[in-house]
This record gives C-alpha cells, sequence and structure tokens, in this order.
C-alpha cells in the first residue's frame, strides 16, 4: 500500500555537527553517491565510515533459541567478524547480563584486538523519572569501556504508554538526557528505534521526533527498526525514503525476518538511502531470525556494487559463515545464499549441459567471489554433461571417453531406480568411474575391486534374555582375499555394523593405507515406508583418514547388507586415494 507523504515537517529544526566522525545526510541511493572516474567508473575503495555494516551476532543473534555462548565463544566470534571486515560489533548488554559484562571487561583487558571494527555496547535509555546520571545501567554502558553505544527506545507511541507506562513527552526526554550523557562522556552513539514501522503506520510524526530527540543530542544514526518483522520491502523501501527526505538524518535499518523479508527489507533500505546496517551472522536471532549478514553482504557488494568490506575481504564469506555456525553447535545451512555449500549445486541435466558451454549461464556469480565451489550432483537426473562436469570436479576426465561416459550415465539411472542415491556419496561415484575407466583399460593395471574381494562374511547377534547382565553383544566374521592370501577375522562390536567394520579392518591389517581411516557418521533411511520391516534401505557411511572426509552410499532390503556395501566402498576409496588418477584433469 503507498504511503502518501504527510507534508508535515518535524517540529524544530536540528542542527548539523561538523564532527569528523559524521557523514553528510544522505538523501540517495549511496551507489548513487559513490565516487567516479573520468570515465564514469566507480571508484571500489572501501566506503569506510560512509557505510556502517553493523554486525549484532553476539547480542540479537544470542536470542536463537538452542545458543548458548560462552565468554570464550563471545570474543572467538567477535574476532572472526573483524577477519572479515565489518564495521561495528555489538557484543552485548553491559550491565543486565553478567557474562556480556565480564566480556567487555576481558575485551577492555586486551584479550580482543580489532583491526577493523569497533566494539559497540547495547543498552536502554535511562528509566522514567530517574536522573540519567543515576541510573545504574546507562553507567554500566560507560563502564564497559565500549567506544560505542547502542540505545534502544520506543518509537511507537502504543509502547510507549503500554511498555513503557510513561508519557510521549517524557520517552523524549530519557532519549535526549541518555544520549547527551554519553556523548559528553566520549562515546558515540547510535539510536535503535524500536517498532518504528509499526509506530510509523500508527503516527507519521512521533517516530520522527524520537529520531530528533537523539540526533539533537548528539546521536550519529537513528536506526528504523522492523522490530515484529512484519514488512514487506516495497512499502519498507517508501517508508525509509520519507524518513531520509523529511529528517536529513543519517538512517540505519535492522530487520527480523518473520516474513522471510529481512534480507530483501535491508537491501531496499539502502536502496532508499540508509547507510548503516544491522545483520546477524547466518540469520541468528529470535524467533524467524535477523538479517542474515552474509546475504547482505553478497547483495551489496556483487549485486549493488558497495565496497562495503575491506578490498578482498568477502572472498572470506563462507569460511566466517561456517566458523561462526561451528561455535555456535548449529550445522550450516547447506542451501543458505552464496555461503550454503549446495548455492551453487546443480542436479538438472539440462543445467549442467550449460554449464559445460559457460558456467555463469546458471550461476548469478563466480562462487570463489564468496569463496564457495560450484558443485555438480549426480541423480537420475543426470546426463552426459552431468556426469562429465562431476568427474573434472573429482579430478578425473572424461573427455575421450563417451563410451564410458554413456555407460556411467545409464548405470546411475538404474540404480537411483533401485535406491542409490550419489548426491552426498561422491566417493561411491568416484568408484563407479574408475572401474568403468578400468573396464576399457584405462587406469592402474589392478581394478579397484581387485584391491580385495570380499569371499562372504556372517553376523551374530546376541541377546542372553533372563541373565542379570542383559547385553546385547555383536560378533562379525569375514573372509576376504589380498595381497594373494585368504583371510579369515572374526571381531565383536557395539552392534552389527561396528563389528562388521572392526573385522573387516582387522582382515586389512597389513594394508597401510587404511590405518588412519575411521567412520565418523553412519545414516539410515527407510526407502519405501509401507512396506514395514521389509522395506529397502539406503546407508551412507561418513569416513575420515584426519585429511579429507568422504561418503559412501548401499542399497538393500536387509541394513546389514546396505551397510556392509557402504563400509567396503569406504575402504576401497580410501585406498584409491593412493593411487593415480585414471586420467590427467583437465582444467574447463
Amino acid at each position: 500500500m503507498s504511503l502518501p507523504d504527510t507534508g508535515v515537517p518535524l517540529t524544530s529544526s536540528v542542527p548539523q555537527k561538523s564532527s569528523p566522525q559524521k557523514s553528510s545526510p544522505q538523501k540517495s541511493s549511496p551507489e548513487k553517491s559513490l565516487p567516479r572516474t573520468a570515465a564514469g567508473e566507480r571508484v571500489l575503495s572501501s566506503l569506510g565510515d560512509t557505510f556502517h555494516v553493523f554486525d549484532t551476532t553476539l547480542r540479537d543473534g544470542a536470542q536463537r533459541e538452542g545458543i548458548t555462548y560462552s565468554v570464550p565463544d563471545k570474543l572467538a566470534v567477535a574476532r572472526l567478524l573483524d577477519e572479515l571486515g565489518v564495521g561495528f560489533i555489538e557484543g552485548g548488554w553491559p550491565g543486565a547480563m553478567p557474562k556480556d559484562t565480564e566480556f567487555f571487561a576481558r575485551a577492555a583487558a586486551g584479550e580482543l584486538e580489532l583491526r577493523s571494527a569497533q566494539l559497540v555496547a547495547f543498552g536502554a535509555t535511562r528509566k522514567a523519572g530517574v536522573r540519567v546520571q543515576d541510573d545504574l545501567q546507562v553507567r554500566a554502558l560507560l563502564d564497559s569501556g565500549a567506544p560505542v553505544v547502542t540505545l534502544v527506545a520506543k518509537s511507537d507511541v502504543r509502547h510507549v504508554a503500554r511498555a513503557l507506562r510513561t508519557t510521549n513527552e517524557e520517552n523524549l526526554a530519557m532519549v535526549r538526557d541518555t544520549v547527551a550523557f554519553l556523548v559528553e562522556h566520549g562515546r558515540r552513539v547510535f539510536l535503535d528505534c524500536e517498532h518504528f514501522f509499526d509506530g510509523f503506520s500508527v503516527d507519521r510524526d512521533y517516530g520522527l521526533r524520537v529520531g530528533e530527540a537523539a540526533v539533537s543530542a548528539g546521536a550519529d544514526v537513528m536506526v528504523l527498526c522492523d522490530t515484529n518483522g512484519g514488512q514487506l520491502p516495497v512499502s519498507l523501501g517508501r517508508t525509509v525514503a520519507e524518513v531520509v527526505q523529511r529528517t536529513g538524518f543519517r538512517i540505519g535499518i535492522h530487520c527480523q525476518d518473520d516474513t522471510g523479508c529481512a534480507v530483501a527489507n535491508s537491501v531496499a533500505a539502502v536502496e532508499a538511502g540508509a547507510t548503516h546496517v544491522q545483520c546477524t551472522a547466518n540469520g541468528y536471532g529470535e524467533r524467524a531470525g535477523n538479517a542474515d549478514l552474509f546475504a547482505v553482504l553478497g547483495n551489496l557488494i556483487m549485486k549493488l556494487e558497495l565496497p562495503v568490506l575491506p578490498e578482498g575481504r568477502q572472498s572470506e564469506l563462507v569460511r566466517v559463515s561456517h566458523a561462526i555456525a561451528e561455535i555456535a553447535n548449529i550445522a550450516p545451512d547447506t542451501h543458505q545464499a552464496y555461503v550454503g555449500a549446495s548455492a551453487f549445486s546443480h542436479k538438472a541435466g539440462l543445467h549442467a549441459s550449460a554449464i559445460k558451454v559457460d558456467p555463469e549461464l546458471y550461476n548469478h556469480l563466480d562462487p570463489g567471489a564468496v569463496g564457495n565451489d560450484m558443485h555438480i550432483l549426480i541423480t537420475e537426473m543426470a546426463g552426459r554433461a552431468s556426469v562429465e562436469l562431476k568427474a573434472r570436479e573429482l579430478g578425473i576426465d572424461l573427455a575421450d571417453h563417451p563410451q564410458v561416459v554413456e555407460r556411467v550415465v545409464q548405470t546411475v539411472k538404474q540404480r537411483e531406480a533401485r535406491g542409490f542415491s550419489y548426491e552426498a556419496a561422491d566417493a561411491s561415484f568416484e568408484l563407479l568411474l574408475r572401474e568403468e575407466l578400468a573396464r576399457d583399460g584405462v587406469g592402474p593395471d589392478e581394478p579397484m575391486t581387485d584391491l580385495f574381494t570380499v569371499e562372504s562374511y556372517r553376523v551374530i547377534v546376541e541377546n542372553p534374555l533372563h541373565t542379570e547382565r542383559e547385553e546385547v553383544s555383536s560378533e562379525a566374521t569375514v573372509k576376504v582375499h589380498v595381497a594373494g592370501r585368504r583371510v579369515i577375522a572374526t571381531a565383536e562390536g557395539n552392534g552389527p555394523v561396528n563389528a562388521l567394520d572392526t573385522a573387516l579392518r582387522t582382515a586389512l591389517d597389513g594394508l597401510a593405507e587404511l590405518r588412519d581411516v575411521e567412520l565418523i557418521d553412519y545414516k539410515v533411511r527407510i526407502l519405501d515406508g509401507d512396506a514395514g520391516t521389509d522395506s529397502v534401505t539406503r546407508v551412507l557411511v561418513s569416513s575420515t583418514d584426519s585429511h579429507r572426509e568422504w561418503t559412501t552410499v548401499g542399497v538393500h532390503p536387509n541394513v546389514v547388507e546396505a551397510s556392509w556395501q557402504a563400509l567396503v566402498d569406504s575402504l576401497r576409496y580410501a585406498l584409491t586415494r593412493s593411487a593415480p588418477s585414471p586420467t590427467a584433469h583437465r582444467s574447463a
């Protein structure tokens, strides 16, 4: 819905300060105001203080369900964000949260040396009816030692009356007093106008009066907060543009993701004139989360061509995203824009055919620009181009072997129809490639299947019922042929798969390449739930040798047999790692 300008000016004029820290008011998109060469090309040096990338992962992002940062965690996250090159890192609420108070104390003691960013303390304006110099939480903001303070203030008249339980004028006085007090003590102040957009729909002037109170007292930025996350990009952009036009203040944006539009809303705000963007790493935050820092940065840098990070830092997006996810103990979102492992993965054969000609035809940018990679997924949708590109990705050139490509395509389609999946099992797919090449006499003299051959295996599961120690035990025996010898090995395990794995490794103990290999993940999926216990099962086994990880797949109605297939493939793959590639890799 259109938001017409009321034509009502602010009630008083706000003098513009000449502080070197504060940029002149932005009344147009920063993209248009970038310096240009005589040829009209944008000068892509860092925007520095003319544009703020403000991260609140350690404060707002920490409100996500399931995240609990320790103080060392917070210090580690702050270092990563600084390495990325963000301008401001909001560390928490000192005085209100003991852990945050300790974080700022340790940072001030020298445990956090920032190269690019400034540390920000978050807090509220003074309490109603309390002198600012007597408000302990305001004092805690000074005691934190942070050079920058973000204050949150109510900008919706309904919240002033119902949440603060005070008058509109007292709320304005609370803003003025607190900002002036902090500025007087040498702090740079940003004001978060909480619930600004919801309040603007009710009273189009009061939120602007809150911003005026802050800026007149010395605040640098008026941040418009979509606290409930209910805005959509077009209407939000119109509101931001109106605020920029009516105030001339430096405007910031803070978006929650309750409509799934936080990133789009943030970009729309920048295009409307905002020059301060608040985000969280990986979109962490309360409810549906916040605007994802990495998606916002990707859009601003790669799409709007705004150099909002120091030169070259955008290639660190993937590394920093995944490192912070590790600290938060949350699995990275594989489909996250720009930084997800699948962000540049292609499954359809039609896509692969085009990518073979030119990767840009189905990639919106070079994945390497943000530190990511392109991947080709092998499924029943795969065609010849998919197989050739995936093989090239694995270091195998099939350009001169069309017959191998055709056999692999048909084999994949047949196996996928039976339940196999090679999307997450690159190691099994590489074994298939090598075996088909070996059939044509390409590669090592010894085929992959001859590294060792399995004669048989047997598993016994025993549950000694009605005894004092009701422990279920498993015992496996495997018979294999390796290095010209027939070897029989028996082992016990805490389950049939563990017993088989141990017995097979024991039988192959003479192969040095397998000594560091260990199983790190085991997943089972029922493919035909309607068949009950007679269903076909798919097993994925992930392994590592401390240098790299790989995944193999097995499918069978018997879960033990499916597991055995994946285990055998895993050890065969480990042995192929020490063998030369069957064909020289040819670059694209």
